[in-house]
């Protein structure tokens, strides 16, 4: 188990009553400013405090900054949440036994939270630990908080302080929350774009940020194709070096840094983070399932090693790690987010030369609708299915990554084309998915999605012509190129449940919901290719409480 840090000291914060009119973690005015730089800022040194050696850096802090990779919250709670950050003075460090240019043991640093943005009300502060197991990364489990408000906080060593970020703890399950404000983004392939999308979403200071996987992407380009800019290495990772200094490029980013900064974070994963199209312990490349999962265990690890979750919770173990997890604020919303890569069956005739995503029809292959296989695993399922009966949200949120809707290749019918790599190419498991949502009667089910590099609104329903089971928003890439949009829409008018398609703009999505009614806005960026990138809105969806699909805004 990982050492949860030295005993923490300090009275709780004043509550406040949780609302999306309450106060925010930081103003859309100064959401990029205040403890929001990539760079640590120097502290005059202190005296040593008991339980270890303080970390130094090696030389000044901006030449040998030991905070490069910025800070992060995530998995609130309402007493507390995790933080994270991670030592690497030499972050692209390929050295093996020096990851971040760091050798030797775990190292004692200093944390600080407050109650304001100035860090002058400090409410608990001690000493956390950066162990060398995991490549010097910190994953402090903070309690005893007050229930849904902000906190601000910083990590220090005797010569340099990280940037300040805000982190939110959840408000009761029992208390009356009157509106909440979130985004979710996917998909940001580095060598395609700029992380613009990051940045905006960090200036409207939403209350939670909602990281539905492809975070990073383990491709690379050839060089002689163009690309925005390039992965560091130039090398496809396949060890815990590799996917450690593809997460730490990534977390070197300006816009990236500032939206861990500017909110708490649930983070789930996609094939990306691994590989392209793998399934549990099927690669796409067919590589035999035991070599395949020591690169999957070292992806796992690098993950864990980067993101702001709780150990006690998902500690990586081997090639396995769980993520999934439900959250609940007050009596508003419940988060559902969910693992779809780690425990799916293999992809429907999965043989040569077709490792990963294809298009297939259950008469070419028949395993398509074979009733046992899954894309969430059993445990997982009965998980799910669990919560549904137990959830008294008003609103209840599955955060997934891989389109839920069903997308006929042709015209609706017993021969029609599925693609394997989307909930299409499980089509029992979305049956038993969508039949124990409306069984349960569970409250406005909402599903969230990422994976397919456009903005979708879709009806979820059964059968083309049968009722509205729940409403599935999907999310364009960061950057990733979309689907080629005319032959995508040439097939929509086969496909009523697709209310909106739009694939030729990169985004996010900002959601603000209270107890009558969820706002979706899709927000597109000016140009993925220019760092300075604008955005408007693209389009705005309202979902009423007690009433099945969506209305433009």
């Amino acid at each position: 188990m990982i050492d949860q840090g030295f005993p923490l000291h300090a009275a709780p914060g004043e509550a406040m009553r949780p609302s999306l009119g309450g106060r925010s973690c930081l103003s859309r005015r100064r959401a990029l400013g205040l403890g929001l730089a990539a760079l640590a800022q120097p502290l005059l040194a202190r005296p040593s405090l008991a339980g270890g050696q303080l970390a130094a850096p090696q030389s000044s802090a901006r030449a040998n900054d030991p905070f490069p990779l910025g800070v992060a919250s995530g998995d609130p709670l309402p007493d507390g949440f995790v933080l994270w950050t991670r030592l690497a003075p030499e972050p692209l460090s390929r050295d093996p036994q020096a990851p971040g240019g760091l050798r030797g043991g775990d190292i004692v640093l200093r944390f600080e939270i407050a109650e304001d943005p100035l860090m002058q009300k400090v409410v608990r502060h001690g000493l956390a630990r950066a162990e060398a197991a995991f490549a010097h990364s910190v994953h402090l489990e903070v309690e005893g908080l007050a229930a849904g408000r902000p906190y601000w906080y910083r990590f220090m060593t005797n010569d340099a302080a990280s940037p300040i970020g805000c982190a939110r703890t959840a408000p009761g399950s029992e208390q009356r929350l009157d509106n909440f404000r979130f985004g979710f983004v996917s998909c940001a392939n580095y060598e395609q774009g700029y992380f613009s999308a990051y940045r905006h979403l960090a200036a409207e200071a939403p209350d939670l940020v909602l990281f539905l996987g492809d975070y990073i992407y383990e491709t690379v380009q050839p060089k002689e194709k163009a690309v925005v800019r390039r992965h560091s290495d130039g090398e496809i990772p396949m060890t815990l070096i590799g996917y450690r200094n593809r997460y730490a490029q990534y977390r070197l980013d300006p816009d990236l840094q500032a939206l861990h900064a500017a909110a708490p974070a649930l983070t789930i994963w996609d094939d990306h983070e691994v590989q392209n199209d793998y399934a549990g312990e099927w690669a796409s490349n067919f590589e035999p399932p035991a070599k395949f999962l020591l690169q999957r265990a070292a992806a796992y690890q690098a993950f864990y090693e980067h993101m702001p979750l709780r150990p006690s919770r998902c500690f990586a173990q081997g090639s396995a790690m769980r993520i999934y997890g439900r959250y609940n604020f007050g009596d508003l919303v419940s988060f559902s987010m969910l693992d779809g890569r780690q425990y799916r069956s293999r992809e429907a005739c999965y043989a040569p030369p077709y490792g990963g995503g294809h298009v297939v029809t259950a008469k070419q292959c028949p395993e398509l609708v074979d009733p046992s296989r899954s894309l969430l695993g059993e445990a997982q399922e009965a998980w799910l299915y669990d919560g549904f009966a137990q959830s008294k949200a008003r609103w209840n949120i599955i955060g997934q990554t891989v389109l839920m809707a069903s997308l006929h290749e042709d015209d609706a019918g017993a021969e029609a084309h599925a693609w394997t790599e989307a909930w299409d190419g499980y089509p029992a498991a979305r049956t038993r998915l969508l039949d124990h949502i409306q069984a349960s009667g569970v409250a406005n089910p909402i599903v969230l999605s990422g994976d397919n590099h456009a903005f979708w609104t879709n009806d979820l329903k059964q059968t083309p012509e049968g009722a509205t089971i729940a409403t599935e928003f999907v999310g364009t890439s960061v950057t990733s190129y979309g689907p080629p949009y005319e032959s995508v829409a040439k097939k929509l008018p086969a496909n009523p449940e697709v209310r909106f398609f739009e694939s030729r703009k990169r985004g996010y999505a900002s959601v603000e919901m209270n107890a009558e009614r969820m706002v979706t806005r899709f927000q597109a960026i000016s140009d993925a290719a220019d760092p300075n990138a604008g955005v408007s809105t693209l389009a705005s969806f309202v979902v009423e409480a007690g009433r099945k699909g969506v209305v433009a805004a």
